[in-house]
């Protein structure tokens, strides 16, 4: 392939072919022009190219063909869509296909030069991504299944949704998606739907103009205009209220903003990845999330299995926590604890392993981490009868460690060593159980 990078641009309409084609030569781009569908097949099969601009809708068929051939024979070459203004079915067909973009017609060049840009920056889909700072780890196949996905829709612009419960590491596949994307020197904004106040939304999302409202010394940008060029992450993006969803599906639709107390609106670049832990879908059929909405952010959908769910992955992770954790310390888990951890159902997922570790750090004698240590909280019933008194959950398991600790003090007349051994903990362990229970010789049964 010859040094200036090549675009290929199909269209049945000689004159969008040379605007196109004027457009992008002035960018330094060589093009080259496909009248209709068959004949831009017939120029994929001679040369390569950096990038395909295709029409939707020509005599000779439409764009999903052409996107279709690039994709199933690998030609690694991005492909992005024109398609009919407010047309937003046919954008979302082709970027679940596999488009990197598209682009509404009539566009501006600034939008041209943006999609063209990222795409050229695309690293080669043969060539491995490192990628930097912390990783979802596994061997087990439903973690190997999410970590090929996000290679794959790292190289699209496509809006992502992320799903998975408390704890799975959304935010952490989010930013991993990015590190292998056009976008990965760009910034990186997440934003917390759910912790901003509701009558602050739309300022704190579009930013607003001086003098918009009392307090409004001076022009601010918001969430958009930060991430312009970049990625803007919608953590629990089912907290939002329906007002702002209307306000953010026409954002993303548009491309386009317009900050509060401002009459013109101002074109942005960003790529949207939401995620939440709740059902989005039953949020729509709830009616508590716009459908239209929906299907805007899950283009793409990822779902981040539960740890349970690849306990086979449970040491490698644990392991890779305790180093991070552990300092200067030699600490290392038994092989009694990493039994105990592996058979655990964690409900809080990862970040609640993280904190097991982190208890079990504080905990453990000689440095080694036994299942003691862990505190690992016996998994609830659902039998029924059982379930009486046993919630909230948390005090439940506090009465009936406080009851074990009274009663083995009791049959050692306080003696914390002797009722450590009768508990099968160590004394550091009981003293700290002791200490959060607030147990004191005055427990003692008499």
């Amino acid at each position: 392939m010859s040094a200036m990078p090549r675009v290929l641009i199909v269209d049945d309409e000689p004159d969008i072919l040379e605007l196109l084609g004027l457009a992008l030569t002035r960018m330094g781009l060589e093009v080259e022009a496909a009248n209709g569908v068959q004949a831009a097949l017939k120029l994929l099969g001679e040369k390569k190219y950096n990038l395909c601009l295709t029409d939707m809708r020509m005599a000779d068929g439409d764009g999903l063909t052409v996107l279709r051939h690039i994709v199933e024979r690998e030609l690694d070459t991005p492909v992005a869509v024109l398609t009919a203004h407010g047309n937003l079915e046919n954008a979302v067909a082709a970027l679940k296909a596999g488009a990197f973009d598209y682009l509404s017609k009539p566009m501006s060049i600034d939008q041209l030069r943006a999609v063209v840009t990222a795409a050229l920056r695309l690293p080669s889909a043969r060539t491995p991504v490192a990628v930097k700072g912390a990783t979802l780890l596994g061997k087990s196949p439903a973690m190997q299944e999410v970590l090929e996905l996000i290679r794959r829709v790292a190289r699209s612009q496509a809006p992502v949704h992320i799903s998975g419960e408390s704890g799975s590491g959304k935010e952490l596949a989010a930013r991993m998606l990015v590190e292998q994307s056009a976008r990965r020197d760009q910034v990186f904004v997440p934003v917390n739907c759910g912790a901003i106040p509701e009558n602050l939304m739309e300022s704190e999302f579009f930013g607003y103009r001086k003098g918009a409202f009392t307090g409004a010394d001076k022009d601010k940008a918001g969430f958009f205009q930060a991430a312009h060029q970049g990625t803007l992450l919608l953590d629990e993006v089912a907290d939002l209220p329906l007002a702002m969803q209307v306000k953010l599906l026409r954002a993303i639709q548009e491309k386009k903003v317009r900050r509060v107390g401002a009459t013109e609106e101002e074109a942005v670049d960003v790529r949207i990845i939401s995620s939440t832990h709740r059902d989005l879908a039953k949020c729509v059929q709830d009616g508590k999330f716009r459908q239209d909405l929906y299907y805007r952010l899950n283009v793409i959908a990822i779902t981040l299995p539960a740890l349970r769910e690849m306990r086979e992955d449970v040491p490698t992770i644990a392991q890779h926590v305790l180093e991070r954790l552990r300092g200067e310390s030699k600490a290392h888990l038994s092989k009694a604890a990493l039994q105990a951890l592996m058979t655990y159902d964690f409900p809080g997922n990862v970040r609640e392993l993280e904190n097991v570790i982190e208890r079990a750090l504080a905990l453990c004698a000689d440095e080694l981490i036994q299942p003691a240590d862990l505190q690992l909280a016996p998994m609830p019933t659902n039998r029924e009868g059982e379930a009486g008194g046993k919630y909230p959950l948390t005090d439940y398991l506090d009465r009936v460690e406080r009851e074990a600790i009274v009663e083995a003090l009791g049959k050692t007349h306080f003696n914390r060593t002797a009722a450590a051994k009768i508990l099968g903990v160590t004394f550091r362990a009981l003293r700290y159980r002791m200490e959060r229970l607030s147990i004191t010789e005055q427990d003692e049964p008499r």
